[in-house]
């Protein structure tokens, strides 16, 4: 799922979506949702393989060197959602003079970094 916003997430895993938001003036679409979807899956699944090595007793090095590539899959994918909200979400909110999704992204970036 990409949330654009918390009120409503973004269910359909098409690859180009279209969605009104319920506290914005405009539609906007989702060119990447298929694309994330994949990425969080294979996230997933790498993570569950980290849960073996430890349930396994494998080495701690191993252990976590295993974790930060989850760590970077995850980073990556952030970026995935970042760059298609900037490009469609901004853009269409900058259109219709809907600033307050320009503070709810802030308030996302902050999130995320923290």
């Amino acid at each position: 799922m990409i949330h654009c916003h918390e009120a409503k997430p973004c269910d359909d895993i098409s690859e180009h979506e279209e969605h009104e938001h319920p506290h914005h003036n405009h539609s906007h679409s989702h060119t990447q949702s298929k694309a994330v979807i994949n990425r969080l899956s294979r996230a997933i699944g790498h993570l569950e393989s980290v849960k073996r090595m430890v349930e396994d007793e494998r080495d701690c090095t191993d252990v976590l060197i295993q974790l930060a590539a989850v760590r970077s899959a995850l980073s990556s994918t952030a970026r995935v959602i970042l760059k298609d909200h900037l490009e469609h979400c901004i853009s269409d909110a900058v259109e219709t003079g809907d600033d307050t999704f320009i503070e709810e992204l802030n308030t996302a970036i902050d999130k995320y970094i923290n």
